[in-house]
């Protein structure tokens, strides 16, 4: 993934950057640095197993990305990655501060600065031309915005907070996410000179001289408590926790903790070669085990991160002691040793490259995403030859100061690519309320609209159209587990109220429901939460990776507040299709189905019980495509987002069939609503856009349904 050690070169002792190579020596009794240092018998200044591992590394995620089944664990290549960044880099600073009694911060980050900012402001300027011909004016949005959180090594942040942000609606992968785990790293560099420095002057001023052990203490303690903070998120938040720099920490400082130990004590260690032998063989094992047991199902990065930190630290230090190992050879040969010193770039290039190739063409099989990653290879060698090397060695950047604004420059310069593309954006002007008719076009409408030169809401910021509730916070988040005291809506002083009740394809409704309990002089009490069906079951919630306990909790005080309310109506709704948890496991697609009817039916009787009247609006059909971005490159071809009906709603009607079990249950069906007679089901009517992200309906359009709402509702309570 990463270069990441200076090392002394061999023709006079200036610094390089060659993040594969590992100086061995302690430096505690090092010669001056105009005299030669000759490493310990059998051991070479430059550890060409290290630059293998990497290869290794690269190699699982690169395949794990094509989807080999065999390889289902191969995402643990990023884990093998910061366990050698920590120990290379520690022991770079280390050896500094051994040797010249400080950590000269400005030349370190200036390395840190030309050895990595060049190819990453390649590749992301060239994913932003490339995305320019094959994605879709949103998705190219979407892009620049997370191109310029990479461009400054926060996206991990970003990618973490979208996960936590989750509302039920499916993403497709960024084709920069990749960079998160650069991010990680470049945050880690930041902190941990600066940690050595301040560990190393409080040594000072007690007057003692164990920097090593002090620094032991200090990092393992840092480290204990973020793999404890690692499993803890993990199992909480399971997508956010495997973003986070705090969660990932402890891998980074494993690899620290080995380059604390001085080169005379592995020269002590009882075996030698046998040791070696035997430490590099189980380190080799616990990799393999992580890649081919661990899967995307598996809780992650903790506890399980542990297998394959483990196994990278026993080959790392298996190397310490001795490289003449079989692992230590096969690490070091040719292949694998250019492998190791392509694999910064690779990396950067392979996930770009499978993405847009999946987004110009759709699904691809793992065969051909194989062969997209293969072909990667090809623009990874030559920002590898003509871009990492050259500006490497570039005696014009040795100086501190020229590196530095170097990496200035290019940190500025993505976020100018990426600022100017978004201005070459197409898009068209916002159409009025008055425009935006919506679904009142439906009626009588001999087939979709075909075109449109005014939009409401533009398909680039579809995705808040969400409406007063869900901006009000009244669509709990997925971790909050109390009920809101307020959310209160409609005719705040009225006596009589309705429940607007369930996930989030419940409070896509609130936008006409509003205006409905204003007219009739209802209170409106939203009480949604996301992801959290109202039916009677524990779901299974895919960012956090377990069981949404959190659903559970909040569905039961939400019941018992409807039924302290005793309102006149109770409106519900659900998406369906979501997996069900049942005796601690996960259950297939139809048992879920049928447990969530169940569940529906017990939830829709207790709401009976409360005296309500009790609506369920039936399932809607769920697009084909992603709307926004099909209706924001065909503008003049809208019927290219249209799909049928039947299509749409292939998927479990679990609403209707709770509802019909129900006899008191009131089922509103809005599938005339969003669909015309012929089937056809489109993505604009109107003038207004119909679906916001996946499969919820924007609010502009659903304020447009209030007449028709209204005249349902008026049936059930007959006022």
């Amino acid at each position: 993934m990463r270069e990441t050690e200076e090392i002394e070169e061999r023709n006079g002792g200036e610094s390089r950057l060659a993040g594969t190579a590992c100086a061995v020596a302690d430096t505690r009794h090092a010669a001056p640095r105009d005299h030669k240092v000759t490493p310990p018998a059998g051991r070479t200044r430059f550890r060409a197993d290290v630059e293998g591992l990497r290869a290794i590394a690269l190699l699982v995620v690169l395949l794990y990305h094509a989807e080999v089944a065999w390889l289902p664990g191969g995402y643990v290549g990023v884990d093998i990655f910061f366990v050698i960044s920590g120990f290379l880099i520690t022991g770079l600073l280390l050896r500094e501060v051994e040797h010249t009694g400080r950590v000269r911060l400005g030349q370190f980050y200036a390395r840190r600065m030309r050895r990595l900012l060049p190819a990453a402001l390649v590749v992301l300027a060239a994913t932003v031309l490339l995305a320019w011909a094959v994605m879709s004016p949103v998705e190219r949005t979407a892009l620049h915005r997370e191109v310029i959180s990479a461009a400054v090594y926060l996206i991990n942040w970003k990618l973490a907070s979208d996960a936590v942000a989750y509302s039920e609606a499916g993403t497709d992968a960024s084709a920069i996410q990749h960079f998160w785990s650069l991010a990680v790293e470049e945050q880690f560099y930041l902190v941990w000179p600066l940690l050595i420095i301040g560990v190393a002057l409080a040594c000072r001023r007690i007057g003692g001289h164990r920097l090593r052990l002090w620094l032991g203490i200090v990092l393992g303690a840092l480290a204990a408590v973020s793999f404890a903070y690692a499993v803890y998120l993990t199992a909480e938040q399971g997508q956010a926790a495997y973003f986070t720099t705090t969660t990932r920490a402890w891998e980074l400082g494993a690899g620290a903790l080995l380059a604390l130990v001085p080169v005379t004590w592995w020269q002590r260690v009882k075996g030698g070669r046998r040791t070696a032998f035997a430490l590099a063989g189980a380190g080799v094992a616990l990799i393999a085990l992580a890649v081919y047991r661990l899967n995307d199902d598996t809780a992650f990065p903790g506890p399980w991160a542990a297998l394959p930190v483990a196994g990278a630290v026993a080959v790392i230090a298996a190397g310490q002691i001795s490289t003449d190992t079989p692992v230590a050879r096969a690490l070091s040969t040719r292949p694998m040793r250019y492998l190791g010193r392509l694999s910064y770039s690779w990396y950067l290039w392979h996930w770009p490259v499978v993405v847009l190739a999946t987004v110009w063409l759709g699904d691809l099989p793992s065969t051909l995403l194989l062969l997209a990653i293969a072909l990667s290879w090809i623009p990874a060698a030559l920002t590898h030859h003509f871009v990492e090397d050259p500006v490497r060695h570039a005696r014009m950047l040795r100086a501190t100061g020229a590196s530095l604004a170097l990496g200035a420059a290019c940190t500025a310069a993505a976020v100018a690519v990426a600022t100017v593309a978004q201005t070459s954006v197409p898009t068209i002007r916002l159409a009025s309320p008055d425009e935006a008719t919506g679904a009142a076009a439906m009626a009588g409408a001999t087939g979709p609209q075909r075109s449109a030169s005014v939009l409401r809401p533009l398909p680039e910021n579809a995705s808040d159209d969400h409406g007063q509730a869900a901006d009000d916070g009244c669509l709990a988040d997925p971790d909050v587990s109390s009920v809101s005291d307020g959310c209160v809506y409609g005719d705040r002083s009225a006596d009589q109220a309705v429940v607007l009740f369930g996930d989030s394809h419940a409070q896509q409704y609130f936008a006409a429901l509003d205006p409905i309990a204003k007219e009739h002089g209802w209170q409106l009490v939203v009480l949604t939460k996301s992801s959290c069906s109202p039916a009677d079951v524990t779901l299974y919630h895919n960012q956090f990776q377990r069981a949404y306990k959190e659903c559970d909790t909040w569905r039961e005080e939400a019941l018992a507040r409807i039924e302290a309310i005793e309102p006149v109506l109770v409106v519900t709704a659900n998406r369906g299709g979501t997996t069900v948890m049942a005796d601690g496991k996960r259950l297939d697609a139809e048992a879920s189905a049928e447990a969530m009817t169940e569940g529906y039916v017990r939830t829709l009787e207790r709401l009976e019980a409360t005296g309500a009247e009790v609506a369920v609006i039936a399932n809607t059909p769920f697009p084909t495509t992603d709307v926004p971005s099909c209706v924001s490159e065909n503008l003049g071809h809208l019927t290219e987002c249209a799909f049928d009906v039947e299509d749409g709603l292939a998927h479990e009607q679990v609403n209707n069939a709770a509802a019909r079990a129900v006899p008191a249950a009131h089922l509103i069906d809005p599938v005339p609503q969003l669909c015309l007679p012929d089937g056809t089901c489109p993505a604009v009517m109107g003038n207004t856009l119909i679906y916001r992200n996946g499969t919820h309906l924007t609010a502009s359009y659903v304020r447009t349904m209030t007449d028709w709402l209204d005249e349902r509702i008026t049936g059930i309570t007959g006022s």
